[in-house]
């Protein structure tokens, strides 16, 4: 295969998004289940933690349970220089936004997690920079109703105030990711990442004291970090026999998060948002 060639595979099949053993890409199917209704508190309490939202909001955010969409394990959901169909929450499930470099080589600059929107600029947002894949199956569901909701700030000041608190994230991820790639050694990348993972996770709910989810691959966590596979394994190892850290079955155990915080430099109050700010 040349390398547009390979390029081009990569674009419709990033094969490594996933942990080994998930099924094949496939066109997202839509659901529509009691689960989803629980499901979707993860974007409640997202949003929520980002501005104060009045009760009607919340209701109206949680109406959001209806239809969705499931999305296999490494397929893209939203591909780089395309019009996004519409703004959408992750309930359930792990995404990435990233580039592919002509010969293949791929930069993941942030996960997306449960509660974190996709494509929430609306027309703004037509020709995405970067592409959107599933790193593991995924659950979405639309958000059209809060964007649209939201673009009218006196009736709905609180996600108004919220989806602004949201972009604001975003960018402090990217300036995270910037940091880590142009001025950490890896032992600090992994530390950082690690750590901002578990506060976003916490953020909505999903840890357990410093243990939370990490379904990824190595090979995944090399695309974000900027590192070779190898390198990876060796700074786990690392951390792990210092005793600052604990991964195995698709699980993280922060064992020192003041010893990790400090050695990489992590500054938690960059992704809370906090409740002000003017959009």
């Amino acid at each position: 295969m040349d390398v547009s060639s390979r390029a081009e595979a990569c674009v419709e099949t990033p094969r490594s998004l996933a942990p080994a053993g998930a099924d094949p890409p496939m066109v997202a199917s839509r659901f529509r289940s009691r689960r989803s209704v629980q499901a979707v508190d993860v974007v409640v309490r997202r949003l929520g933690g980002l501005a104060s939202l009045s009760e009607r909001e919340v209701d109206l955010v949680r109406r959001l349970s209806g239809d969705g969409e499931v999305h296999a394990a490494n397929s893209v959901v939203l591909a780089a220089e395309t019009e996004p169909s519409g703004a959408r929450f992750i309930i359930s499930g792990w995404a990435c936004r990233y580039r592919i470099l002509p010969d293949g080589r791929r930069q993941v600059f942030c996960f997306l997690l449960p509660g974190d929107g996709i494509a929430l600029g609306g027309p703004r947002d037509a020709g995405a920079l970067a592409s959107v894949g599933a790193v593991t199956e995924l659950q979405t569901v639309d958000g059209e109703a809060v964007r649209r909701a939201a673009a009218n700030r006196k009736e709905h000041p609180g996600l108004a105030q919220s989806l602004y608190m949201a972009v604001r994230a975003e960018e402090a991820l990217l300036l995270n990711q910037l940091v880590r790639l142009g001025r950490q050694t890896a032992y600090e990348r992994a530390a950082h990442l690690l750590l901002e993972l578990h506060e976003r996770l916490a953020l909505v709910g999903l840890t357990q004291g410093y243990s939370f989810p990490l379904p990824v691959t190595q090979e995944v966590l090399a695309d974000i970090l900027g590192l070779s596979v190898v390198h990876v394994n060796r700074t786990l190892q690392q951390l792990k026999r210092e005793k600052l850290i604990e991964v195995r079955g698709g699980e993280a155990k922060l064992l020192a998060p003041q010893v990790l915080t400090a050695l990489s430099n992590y500054r938690s109050r960059d992704l809370a948002g906090g409740k002000g700010g003017e959009p």
